[in-house]
Formats: structure tokens, sequence, C-alpha cells
């Protein structure tokens, strides 16, 4: 398996971003070459991800009922109004990034936002959770200061149909009236997991909703989240959201402060960092999220609880570091994980941040077999 090498290009309409760095499959770090003004550098690769999600809904591998395309357009239209109404800012760049991949801001919803918006269509339609489901299965943690020298982590990684991997980005966002902000994402979207210069960290795991509504998708929330200063705003701005899916969200700030938010569309559940590290997967573990949580497949509820399991145990005592959560990334006894039939599940990348120095770790691929960069900032 190749180790990750990355580029700068300037990206989309704006200048919304300042640099775009694509972990590839060649070595070492190349030059990805400057976008043109319609962003067309990465506009067959996002156009062509838009038709793959649309076809999974339309479907019903995803959401358990068939979906006539133009349907599915119309639901996303529908939750444009939500998106330009939470963060006017945000809605500017997405309208630039549409327009500069030759895609709908509906289609942006959908290729940026999946497992939100399939959360909505299985409420729109009734659908039953397919038991071929591929949903993204990360494992995250959050390490206190007080197991970490002083300065706690958050580290992830992010798991998804392997067939996703080609498609990750790093990305350096520099908006004009917030902090600059280092993110972990996919072709096509806002943003995932990241961390911005003012220290505050984000990272998810997807959850599966019975509840699902028009609303704002996940990554729309997580960069919003990326604009605050501290964990306290960031939990705010979380909080205030009209979710439309449901996530967890893992956010700490460089003094520490860590909150773990078990998101549902109609109910979230909060956890503060206190002395022992929070680990997190892929279900619901408060009532109040497991009232709305779907049904998900057996085989991959009972992988989440072995995660879940295996995470508490690599991270049950004694002083944790960088690469100590490197080989937790690692770890191929249940953490890390190879493409398999039927869900062929891979961990596609992860990345580790230290919110309180501002470094930032990430792999391309699955971290067994690849190397951690540290992602330098801009002038820093």
């Amino acid at each position: 398996t190749p180790k990750p090498s990355a580029g700068a290009a300037d990206v989309y309409k704006r200048q919304l971003y300042d640099l775009v760095e694509k972990i590839s499959e060649s070595s070492p770090l190349e030059q990805l070459g400057q976008f043109d003004d319609d962003g067309k550098q990465f506009a067959d690769e996002i156009q062509h991800y838009v038709k793959e999600r649309v076809k999974l809904v339309a479907s019903g591998s995803w959401s358990g009922k068939q979906m006539s395309e133009s349907d599915i357009i119309d639901l996303a239209e529908s939750m444009i109004p939500e998106h330009q109404h939470f963060d006017p800012q945000l809605f500017t760049e997405m309208s630039a990034l549409s327009e500069g991949a030759n895609i709908s801001i509906a289609e942006a919803i959908i290729v940026g936002g999946f497992t939100d918006f399939v959360d909505t269509v299985r409420s729109a339609t009734g659908g039953v959770t397919p038991p071929e489901l591929h949903e993204d299965d990360c494992t995250a943690v959050l390490v206190p200061n007080s197991r970490a020298n002083g300065e706690g982590f958050l580290a992830q990684t992010w798991d998804m149909h392997d067939t996703a991997t080609d498609h990750v980005l790093l990305l350096r966002a520099k908006p004009d009236e917030c902090p600059s902000a280092l993110i972990f994402t996919t072709t096509g979207c806002l943003g995932q997991i990241g961390m911005n210069s003012q220290g505050v960290a984000v990272g998810i795991n997807n959850l599966t909703s019975s509840t699902g509504k028009v609303g704002v998708v996940w990554p729309s929330v997580v960069r919003s989240m990326l604009r605050q200063e501290s964990s306290k705003d960031a939990r705010s701005v979380l909080s205030k959201a009209n979710l439309a899916g449901a996530h967890n969200y893992l956010i700490m700030d460089k003094q520490g402060d860590g909150f773990n938010v078990e998101a549902m569309p109609d109910a979230q559940t909060v956890t503060r960092l206190e002395s022992a590290p929070i680990v997190h997967t892929n279900h619901a573990v408060s009532p109040e999220a497991q009232a709305e949580e779907a049904e998900r497949p057996a085989d991959l509820h009972a992988n989440s609880t072995l995660r879940l399991s295996r995470g508490n145990e690599l991270l049950m005592s004694g002083e944790i570091g960088l690469e100590r959560l490197i080989k937790l990334t690692q770890d191929n006894e249940a953490i890390c994980r190879v493409p398999e039939p039927p869900h062929r599940i891979e961990s596609s990348g992860a990345a580790i941040m230290r919110p309180a120095t501002g470094e930032f770790w990430a792999c391309w691929g699955q971290p067994s077999h690849n190397d951690y960069e540290l992602i330098r900032w801009k002038n820093g």
C-alpha cells in the first residue's frame, strides 16, 4: 500500500480555501497544480462522486427504499434554506464549490452530507435500514490533559466504503473573519474533521437515525464549529443547529476543555471530558440517543461494540502520547479496518490533533500500512 503524499493548490472561487493538500498514491510531496477560476481541477471527480451518491440513494441500498432521482434532488433542494439560514458565509462557500464543480447546491448537500441526507430520506420514505448498508464506521477518542502530560488529544480514524479512499483531501481553510483551519475531508465536502488556529478541534462518528428531517447536514455543522474560538462556543453552534441526521461530535480546545455529544435530530446528549479518555464508535450509548437510533445490521453493530471495547482497553491506564495514539489507529485487532465483503469498509485515513500545541498529524489510507505526516500551518 502506498505511503501518502501531499500537494498544494488554490481551490474554488474567491480563494475561499487557501491551500489544498491531496494525499495521493505517489511519494514524496507533489504539486497538484493551480485551479482555474471555475475550480475545474476537481470538477470531474466531484461530479462522479455526486452521481455515485445519487444512485445509491435511488437504489434504496442505504435508505431501505427506492426513490426517483428527481425526488432525491427535490428533497435536497428543500434543505437549501436551512443551510442558508444556519451559516450564510458557509452557504456562500458551498455555492462557490457548486459553481466551480458545475453541480447544483442540492447536489453539494447530497455529496457532502451523504449519511445525514440518507437519514432524511429514510424518514421521508419510511425505509428500513438495509442489511447491505455501507456506513462510515469511525473510531474516535478524546484524551484529557491529565493523561497526556498536560496537552490532550482528539484522534480518530475515518472509515468508509473503500471506494471513498481515493477522494480523501486535506484542506487549509482561511476565511476572512474567523480562525484559519486544517481540515480532513473528501472531494466536494466542506469538511469532516479539523482543528482551527485557535486550537478548537472537532471530530465525528456517524450514527444512524430513524428521525431524519429537512435540516442542516453535518459537514456544515463541523465547519461552523471550526469558526469558533472555544469548545464551549463550538458546542453552542451544535446545540442550536437544526440537524438533518445523526452524528456523534467530539470537541476539544487548547485549554483541554472537551465534550462528546451524541447529536440526533431531536435530542443531544453531552458528556464532558474529565479524568478518563472518552472513546466513541458508531452506536449510541445514551438512552436519549438510543431512542432515535435506527436499527443497524447486526454485524456492523457488533463491530462498533468491539471497537469501543478495544479502544477503552488500549487507553486504560498510563500516559498517552502521539505514538500510543498512532498504535491505536493501527490496531489490527479491531480499529484499523480492512475491506472485507459484504460491506467493504476500510480505514480511509486518520487524524490526530493536539489543540494545546496546534499540532495536526494526518494519514491517508489504512494507518497500519501508511505513515502519518505532521501538517504544517502555512507561514507557521
